[in-house]
């Protein structure tokens, strides 16, 4: 996973790296797509946020907007689907254990991992060290869990020598560092020790036979230890994430308890983000086999389509928007023009349904829990990603905010990015909202919720591809 870093400021493509100053707990762990904690900074600053208000995140991803309101001292909660960055916002937002502990404690797992693979003949030090001999029998995945990884995401040695440390971390468990510790080692799994790349998409790059583990694993411990030490006047600002589904947001959250959001939901293109934290999920013990894989995939707003399934009804809370379904329409009209029958490609004109009806559904469920003046921030960016027609997501997006009472008071631009097959500028932005409180609903307002949200949860999902 690239952990890209801003080298200059105020130019386009810095905008969505991270500063120096800001890779204290946000570099503990990090989405690629992860949007930059100075931007969560200038919304807290623009709606005048302070520690008695509350913010909430309900795409929360590796919690850079919790982080970032911790390190101000602002209380924040956040609500995230997939358990991996679930784990993450949870495990970076808490600043309780103490820096020397943590360290002493995984020093000693490293000393004692790495003297199980010296007594296998396998040395931590690839570069200065032949591994290429006859070994021990090498640990790996149960069967069913390693056909849940992208082939060669991850070498047979490298796959060994992490077994052999997530084996000590358990074996010497101490719920005040064993969490952290597996942070850690999520990201030594990617970063150090695994095949893949990521360019925004996840792919395999170039295959590894070997790789250092232990001693990036514990240089990360370091970087924890270090950041626990400098920021613990900060601990005791509160922070919670939960593992749960934005879509009914108001199942998880107290009413009339939110003052702001700022976050960025998924945008509607053709990346799986489970296939980004896939190795990890499946190494940490998240997800075993592929029914888990598809339950974690049915609390996520429908923005690809390997997350369709086909009784999803979502689309029907945008049945009347005129634009949604024309785009729809000129995908799929796009579709036959061009010869295109694949099981995926056929979806994209229903994806793109799908995804702002799990929009609109989420808007909707959201509308409870803040309070009367709140202020939104959500980051979306145009796409193409379908046949080449263009997507205006933020416009969408605060059209159907509109629909349901919300107001829109600006659409901001916050960098351009090239699209990959058209090279085409497309323009990532913020999409500013604000929340009057409930009054009488308009007609469109009352249209959109014409769908029951709890015959939609009680319908069998079936995945279609």
């Amino acid at each position: 996973m690239t952990y890209a870093r801003a080298r200059s400021r105020g130019t386009n493509g810095e905008a969505n790296k991270l500063y120096p100053e800001d890779c204290a707990v946000h570099d503990w762990y990090r989405f690629v797509l992860s949007f930059p904690p100075h931007l969560v900074r200038s919304y807290l600053q623009r709606f005048e946020v302070n520690n008695h208000h509350t913010v909430l995140d309900p795409f929360c991803g590796t919690g850079t907007t919790l982080v970032e309101c911790k390190k101000l001292g602002i209380p924040s909660v956040g609500i995230e689907a997939n358990p991996v960055a679930h784990f993450a916002s949870q495990v970076k937002t808490d600043w309780s254990p103490d820096s020397d502990g943590l360290f002493e404690h995984a020093s000693y797992i490293a000393k004692e991992a790495k003297a199980e693979l010296e007594a296998d003949g396998i040395d931590d030090t690839p570069l200065f060290f032949d591994n290429s001999g006859r070994h021990a029998t090498l640990r790996t995945l149960p069967p069913e869990s390693f056909k849940l990884l992208l082939t060669d995401s991850i070498s047979p040695l490298p796959l060994h020598k992490m077994l052999v440390l997530l084996d000590h971390i358990q074996r010497n468990r101490d719920e005040r560092y064993y969490r952290h510790e597996l942070l850690v080692l999520a990201k030594c799994l990617i970063v150090s020790a695994s095949n893949l790349h990521f360019g925004p998409e996840v792919g395999v790059g170039t295959i590894k036979p070997d790789a250092p583990v232990i001693s990036p694993w514990l240089a990360g411990i370091r970087d924890i230890s270090h950041d626990l030490h400098t920021i613990r006047s900060d601990e005791e600002t509160p922070a919670s994430a939960y593992c749960a589904d934005a879509r009914r947001i108001s199942e998880t959250i107290e009413p009339n308890s939110i003052d702001a959001v700022i976050t960025s939901p998924p945008y509607p293109n053709e990346k799986d983000y489970t296939r980004t934290t896939r190795l990890e999920a499946v190494l940490l013990g998240f997800i075993h086999n592929r029914a888990e894989l598809q339950s974690m995939k049915k609390k996520l707003v429908r923005s690809n389509t390997r997350t369709v399934y086909k009784t999803d009804d979502d689309d029907q809370w945008i049945s009347k928007d005129p634009e949604i379904q024309r785009i729809a329409d000129a995908i799929e009209s796009r579709r036959i023009q061009l010869g295109k029958t694949s099981g995926f490609e056929r979806q994209y004109a229903r994806v793109t349904k799908l995804y702002f009806g799990g929009m609109a559904r989420h808007l909707a469920a959201l509308r409870p829990v803040l309070r009367p003046g709140a202020r939104l921030a959500y980051v979306v960016g145009d796409q193409a990603s379908y046949l080449q027609v263009m997507i205006k997501t933020g416009q969408l997006l605060g059209s159907i905010a509109e629909s349901l009472g919300y107001e829109l008071t600006g659409i901001d631009l916050f960098r351009t990015r090239i699209a990959t097959a058209t090279k085409q500028q497309l323009r990532e932005e913020v999409v500013v909202l604000r929340w009057p409180g409930p009054k009488i609903e308009s007609h469109s307002s009352r249209a959109l919720q014409s769908i029951s949200i709890r015959d939609l949860q009680q319908r069998k999902l079936v995945e279609t591809d």
